[in-house]
């Protein structure tokens, strides 16, 4: 299951720089991950500095 990032987003890129799969990229107004690519890792999760991101 694919992670999803909330509206707390703060779009620092921390989350992007962190995926080992580039499955994360900026959106209108927040990062988005891409379900398709994301590995559910949590690498994301871990690196998010506002905890915006969790499991979908």
């Amino acid at each position: 299951m694919a992670r999803v990032i909330s509206d707390e987003c703060i779009s620092c890129g921390a989350c992007a720089d962190t995926c080992p799969v580039s499955a994360i990229t900026e959106g209108d107004g927040k990062y988005v991950v891409n379900a398709d690519e994301c590995i559910d890792c949590g690498a994301c999760e871990d690196g998010c500095p506002v905890g915006a991101i969790s499991e979908a």
